[in-house]
């Protein structure tokens, strides 16, 4: 991997904000640091969204799901849509 490609973090979530922070801080604490989060938000109806919006870093990407699914795979084609990065990486809020 060249030192310029981006990586693009899809993060689904659906209700994650117990571990949530954890999962953010991980990536943000990678010593790679040309990456983008794509955070799709299925829906959440705890504090998720409130969570994301906390951090105040440009790679990190919100998206609102228009309704919420119970299929992973169809969230995550819809936030692969968003990515601009060359290589994707799945990492999952719980």
């Amino acid at each position: 991997m060249s030192e310029q490609s981006l990586v693009s973090v899809i993060i689904n979530c659906f209700n994650g904000e117990r571990y949530l922070r954890d999962t953010i801080d991980s990536v943000i604490s990678q010593t790679y640091k040309n990456w983008e989060i794509i955070f799709w938000d299925n829906q959440s109806t705890d504090k998720s969204a409130e969570i994301f919006k906390s951090y105040q870093d440009k790679r990190l990407k919100y998206y609102l799901a228009s309704s919420h699914s119970n299929i992973l795979y169809k969230a995550r084609n819809c936030a692969l849509e968003m990515i601009r990065g060359n290589y994707v990486a799945f990492l999952d809020a719980d």
